[in-house]
């Protein structure tokens, strides 16, 4: 019972409440216009799950999520790396690459599932990973390093968080090797304790001992450019940037 009422319960909670009051009415209707139907299956109250949100005239997406694991996908498919790490990115992300290669998934939240081939998931941390220097030919992070550093999942708290895990991937890329690596990006501000805004040339002076191969991002209005000028990054609110570093 207690399920049941969390569940009427959590349209109220996750936006206005006068908001989700307005979209009862609409379920019930459609409750009691589906019971009657010929067919129908018996609905226990207990059962009834009230989704409110879901009737948009477009499919929502996070535009940075999809543009950035399409864009990260794109360029690892193409340079079929033999193993690939991956620190932290969106596990569905981490997921669909074990189509294509064998992955080990760094998080200090170790990723527990089973029966999935070409996966290996290593309990570790940004701040001091299991690699020698200059030893991964193939390495992702992505909207992770603006995390660092304020204790949302457990980590230490560290104002030099983002710039101490920019300093540990290069120091693990291989030479000749390719970093794919993403945050928010926009006019610098720390939003405590959910992530940290980085100005992009912040973060190219973070990772200043790589080479820049390509800048691309998804910009305040959610439209993905590659090879983006820098100057719409610099200047955005709440963008994602896209970085592919290389180490000579």
């Amino acid at each position: 019972m207690s399920r049941f009422y969390s569940r009427w319960k959590k349209p109220l909670i996750r936006t206005k409440i006068l908001s989700g009051l307005t979209k009862y009415p609409g379920y019930l209707k459609d409750l009691f216009t589906y019971r009657k139907m010929e067919g129908a299956e018996f609905i226990k109250l207990s059962d009834t799950y009230p989704c409110l949100f879901d009737k948009t005239s477009t499919t929502g997406v996070d535009s940075h999520y999809f543009y950035q694991d399409l864009w990260a996908f794109k360029k690892i498919l193409q340079h079929n790396p033999i193993r690939h790490i991956d620190v932290g990115s969106n596990v569905v992300f981490v997921g669909f690459l074990t189509g294509i290669t064998h992955v080990s998934f760094v998080d200090i939240r170790p990723l527990k599932v089973s029966n999935v081939s070409n996966l290996e998931s290593i309990k570790g941390s940004i701040l001091e990973m299991p690699f020698e220097d200059n030893s991964v030919d193939s390495l992702s992070c992505l909207h992770v390093a603006e995390h660092i550093g304020l204790g949302r999942y457990g980590d230490p708290l560290d104002p030099l968080g983002t710039k101490k895990a920019a300093a540990e991937l290069s120091r693990c890329l291989a030479k000749g090797g390719n970093l794919f690596f993403s945050l928010p990006v926009g006019k610098p501000r720390l939003c405590f304790n959910a992530h940290r805004i980085h100005s992009p040339r912040q973060i190219l002076d973070y990772f200043g001992g790589l080479k820049l191969i390509e800048l691309s991002g998804s910009d305040d209005n959610k439209n993905f450019i590659e090879n983006i000028d820098i100057e719409i990054l610099e200047n955005s609110r709440y963008a994602c940037g896209m970085l592919w570093f290389t180490k000579e």
